[in-house]
């Protein structure tokens, strides 16, 4: 179910659910989906519906059997606080997290209304990174949403940014990642929409993460923004009560 994953800001995937639908323009180019139409034709278990919504009892306490400690995307594949996740599964998951207090599970949803509807009914670990999808300026009010949230590290997606983001309000996030879309049909990304995101987090002093320019060949394009690499990530004492996020300089690791 997925140790070792190639997305820059995370090392391990983690799918107690699989299986989605499309709800917002950033959905169109969905990579998730093409990659569970190949495992079903791989014949992988957990695929054989394709790309339909789908819950692994079975993948719930995989964390729990990997000693060493990591970053782990939940449900690379699928949405957490999709409609038809039941919130008794949801808690479920939230239970493992907490159980494995080792990892740093980094969740991630474009429903960001279920995300604040059901914030309070979810019992909080530490070490729950909470994000939020952005593609464009109509989107921004999913920050608000996770806003409302008591995660200890609230972070943005902006991935795929499909245009400009000029008023972002950055007021109580952790973490901010960048990147255009890649694969069969990507739509272009522009610089200056990535530098205004940029400046924006400098402003506010919110660590920046430029994931890929993305495009039909991603490698091809690279992850260079004005000739460097930005990896910045936070910084959170487990120790403190209050999230304490810093910027890691590029070229170190914690």
């Amino acid at each position: 179910m997925g140790l070792k994953s190639s997305i820059e800001w995370t090392e391990s995937t983690w799918n107690p659910v699989t299986g989605c639908d499309k709800i917002s323009p950033g959905c169109a180019n969905c990579y998730a989906e093409r990659m569970a139409r190949r495992l079903k034709a791989m014949g992988q278990p957990n695929y054989v519906n394709g790309f339909e919504l789908a819950l692994h009892e079975g993948a719930l306490e995989l964390p729990l059997r990997w000693r060493k400690p990591q970053r782990i995307f939940v449900n690379s594949m699928s949405d957490l606080f999709h409609k038809d996740v039941p919130l008794s599964f949801i808690r479920r998951t939230f239970e493992v997290m907490r159980q494995a207090h080792w990892h740093r599970f980094q969740v991630l949803t474009k429903r960001s209304e279920r995300l604040a509807e059901l914030s309070a009914e979810l019992d909080w670990p530490a070490n729950v990174w909470m994000g939020v999808s952005i593609e464009n300026d109509r989107y921004r009010h999913r920050a608000d949403h996770l806003r409302q949230t008591p995660a200890r590290v609230k972070f943005l997606s902006i991935e795929p940014l499909l245009g400009p983001i000029p008023s972002l309000d950055l007021t109580g996030l952790h973490w901010v990642i960048v990147g255009g879309e890649s694969g069969p049909g990507a739509r272009p990304i522009q610089e200056e929409w990535v530098l205004e995101i940029q400046s924006a987090c400098r402003l506010q002093g919110v660590p920046f993460f430029f994931k890929q320019w993305g495009g039909v060949n991603k490698k091809a394009s690279g992850r260079l923004l004005r000739g460097r690499t930005y990896d910045e990530m936070p910084v959170v004492e487990a120790a403190q009560s209050e999230p304490a996020c810093a910027i890691i300089p590029e070229g170190q690791s914690r």
